[in-house]
């Protein structure tokens, strides 16, 4: 095997997972990463049963798997609901991988600006009692938490997965690679922003743009694009 296909990166299928099914039947990896914004009108799994059992298949959330309760359910609730990688590290064929789902909100947080709402609890807490749910509302479980943010630095990792970008991008954050470079990354995946494109920022950190339903490999080349089929 090529090992920089052993691992593969998948930008935002928004329901055309095609392109994504043909790389892995092309390249057989050992996983796939999923970088958000499926659009799915059923289970994630009925959706990728070609590859289910050729690869592992791990993903995070974009904004648009929040949009309404079916995409939501149909991706937190899918076969595949324990693969997210949101806030955690796992060994995926040898590499450590962190994931951040979910996009940085002007009504919860939006860097550089100070944090509206510094944690879950905070909100919740401070709505009306007569209308408080203990659940948070789709749009703001879409949100990145400052505090949740602040904590996953804690972790070490080799590669983070973001659906936001980082500073690489003139519509991305910098707290991103100050994010990395706390965890010891050597290499950002993002999607998002439908743009193919590798850059370097701060102490060498790669950072990797996949465009919507593109695939990239481990060492960033653009491997598969939105109209390659079988």
């Amino acid at each position: 095997m090529d090992l920089s296909k052993k691992i593969l990166f998948a930008g935002d299928p928004h329901g055309n997972f095609r392109p994504l099914i043909s790389a892995v039947k092309r390249f057989k990896p050992k996983a796939v990463v999923l970088l958000g914004d499926y659009d799915l009108d059923k289970p994630l799994e009925d959706l990728l049963h070609e590859i289910i059992g050729l690869t592992e298949i791990w993903w995070i959330a974009g904004n648009h798997d929040f949009e309404t309760p079916d995409k939501h359910r149909f991706l937190f609730h899918s076969s595949l609901a324990n693969n997210h990688l949101h806030l955690k590290v796992f060994d995926i064929a040898g590499i450590r991988i962190a994931g951040l789902s979910g996009i940085f909100l002007g009504r919860v947080w939006y860097p550089p600006k100070t944090p509206k709402w510094t944690a879950k609890n905070h909100f919740i807490n401070s709505q009306h009692p007569h209308t408080r749910h203990n659940e948070l509302p789709l749009k703001y479980q879409s949100a990145i938490w400052h505090d949740e943010f602040h904590e996953m630095a804690k972790l070490k990792a080799d590669i983070l997965v973001t659906h936001e970008a980082p500073g690489s991008h003139k519509y991305g954050f910098s707290v991103i690679g100050e994010l990395a470079l706390a965890m010891g990354v050597k290499h950002i995946f993002h999607g998002h922003l439908h743009e193919n494109y590798k850059k370097i920022i701060k102490q060498n950190i790669q950072v990797v743009g996949v465009a919507n339903s593109a695939i990239a490999d481990l060492v960033g080349n653009t491997i598969t694009t939105l109209n390659d089929t079988e």
